[in-house]
C-alpha cells in the first residue's frame, strides 16, 4: 500500500521570513523536521569532499564560524541556517554527507553547490550532485526513517509534519544556458518548466529563486518567461494535490517596476 506524504512547502524570502517568524526563535520548533534540497545557496557541506571546483573550503569562506570553513559558500550562515534558527531548532540541519543515525529526524540539507534542475546544469564545474541524485538521497532517508520508526506508515506520518525547501534554478541559467554550453538556447525557459513539471510528483516542492548576476546583468529578465510558467504550474499543482500546499513567491517582481511581471509584489498559494 503507498502512503502519500503531505508536504507545506513554504517558498519564502529571508525578508519576509524574518517578520513572519520573529516571535519563534526561543519556542520550540514549530516544524518537527526540515528537509532542503538545493544548490550553493543552501549547501553547508555535501560538497566538501567531492571533486570540483564548487566547494568552499577555505578562506575567506566561513570566517563568521569559529572554527572556520564548513562547505558553506558564504561568510557565515546560509539562508537555511537562518531559518533554522527562526523555526526554533537548536542545531543546524546536518547535511547529508555527515547525517548520522537519528540526526535525520531534525532533517536533512541535501544541497550542492552548482546543482542545476536540468542534470547537465554546473558539470563543467566537476562533481556535483543533482537534483535526481538528491531526491534519490531523500528516498535512502525514507528508508532509514522506517528503520528508526518500525513503519512506512510511521515514517510517512512522521514526514507529514515537515516542512520542505528548495532553491534550484540558478545554474540552469548562469552555469548553463547563459554558458552556452551544453543545452541549445532554443526554448530554454520552455524546458526548465518542463523539467519542473515532469518532477513535480517525486520533489512536491518548488522554488525559484532569480538572481542579479554581475557576469549577466539581463538574467533577470530572461528568467521571467519561466517564473510565469511557475506561476502558472503552483496554481494548477494547488488545484490537483489535495495532500500539498505550494506557496509562491516572486521575488524578482517584488522588486520589479514592470506591471506585467507575474505575481508581481503578491504571494499565490
Amino acid at each position: 500500500m503507498a502512503y502519500k506524504i503531505k508536504v507545506w512547502c513554504f517558498l519564502l524570502v529571508l525578508l519576509k521570513l524574518e517578520s513572519i517568524l520573529q516571535n519563534c526563535a526561543n519556542a520550540a520548533p514549530q516544524v518537527p523536521c526540515f528537509y532542503i534540497f538545493g544548490d550553493s545557496l543552501a549547501d553547508i557541506g555535501n560538497n566538501k569532499h567531492l571533486v570540483t571546483t564548487a566547494k568552499a573550503n577555505y578562506r575567506p569562506y566561513g570566517i563568521d564560524f569559529p572554527n572556520g570553513t564548513t562547505g558553506r559558500s558564504t561568510n557565515g550562515r546560509t539562508t537555511v541556517d537562518i531559518i533554522d534558527e527562526l523555526l526554533g531548532f537548536d542545531q543546524f540541519i546536518p547535511p547529508f554527507a555527515t547525517a548520522r543515525s537519528r540526526d535525520i529526524l531534525v532533517g536533512v540539507n541535501y544541497a550542492s553547490w552548482a546543482a542545476g534542475i536540468r542534470d547537465e546544469s554546473g558539470r563543467q564545474m566537476g562533481d556535483r550532485i543533482i537534483l535526481n541524485e538528491q531526491l534519490q538521497n531523500h528516498a535512502a532517508t525514507f528508508n532509514r526513517l522506517i528503520q528508526l520508526l518500525g513503519t512506512k506508515r510511521a515514517a510517512a506520518k512522521y514526514l507529514n509534519k515537515c516542512l520542505y525547501y528548495v532553491s534550484l534554478g540558478t545554474n540552469d541559467y548562469i552555469n548553463n544556458y547563459f554558458a552556452h554550453a551544453f543545452v541549445p538556447l532554443q526554448s530554454q525557459e520552455n524546458c526548465l518548466a518542463w523539467t519542473y513539471t515532469i518532477r513535480q510528483h517525486s520533489l512536491r516542492i518548488f522554488y525559484s529563486i532569480p538572481q542579479q548576476s554581475l557576469l549577466f546583468g539581463n538574467i533577470n529578465n530572461a528568467v521571467l518567461p519561466f517564473n510565469a510558467g511557475l506561476f502558472s504550474l503552483v496554481h494548477r499543482l494547488n488545484k490537483e494535490l489535495n495532500n500539498a500546499r505550494f506557496i509562491y513567491l516572486n521575488i524578482s517582481g517584488m522588486s520589479s517596476s514592470d506591471p506585467s511581471v507575474p505575481g508581481k509584489s503578491s504571494t499565490m498559494w
